[in-house]
């Protein structure tokens, strides 16, 4: 299995997948919400073979079976979709399990479970995600790390509204990477905004 890598990079298209894979990313989830499954197997298998010729991980949001159709490296499943046990039974160890937490409460149930990292957020407010939860900000996931100190966590990556200059402040809070979208697929230039926060994740 690869290992989690410390950005992830959540876009909905195989060309924006490409350029920041040209950037340096080596972390590609598709998500996309409100298409038909034939419109998301043809942008997943095409996001797919980038990720193949970057070697880079490509993870699908939410869709289990798809991840398992494409052999996909893994799926992330929100609070409302497909159980992390479920996930599990169904495609194996072989794959890649992340699921989303915003809570305290979330995360410690969330360590006990079959998973290999934890999407933790959101940061602030976010165009890109309906229903959104409660905004953690930095007081909440100091919060998080302080009464969580002594459960043993997969990797928690922070997600949600995160910009190039909250990267150094965010990873200080003990949050193993992030995850961006918007500041990277709505940069003037996308494979200089990946090769940007690559540098600030060191």
């Amino acid at each position: 299995m690869k290992l989690i890598n410390k950005l992830h990079y959540i876009t909905t298209s195989a060309d924006m997948a490409e350029q920041a894979c040209n950037g340096g990313v080596k972390w590609i989830q598709l998500r996309l919400k409100n298409v038909s499954d034939v419109y998301y197997y043809n942008v997943a298998k095409d996001v797919h073979a980038i990720c193949k010729k970057y070697d880079a991980t490509f993870i699908i949001n939410d869709n289990v079976q798809l991840a398992l159709e494409l052999k996909a490296d893994g799926v992330h499943i929100g609070k409302e979709d497909t159980s992390p046990q479920d996930a599990r039974a169904i495609l194996g160890n072989g794959f890649i399990i992340g699921s989303t937490a915003n809570t305290i409460e979330d995360v410690t149930k969330l360590s006990k479970m079959p998973i290999d990292y934890i999407g933790l957020g959101p940061y602030r407010f976010t165009d890109t995600k309906q229903n959104l939860s409660p905004v953690l900000g930095l007081k909440g996931y100091n919060d998080i790390f302080n009464s969580t100190n002594y459960i043993k966590m997969p990797p928690i990556i922070a997600i949600g509204g995160i910009r190039l200059e909250d990267t150094v402040s965010i990873l200080s809070t003990g949050v193993y990477g992030i995850a961006v979208s918007g500041a990277i697929t709505f940069a003037p230039n996308i494979e200089e905004a990946a090769k940007s926060f690559i540098l600030q994740i060191g």
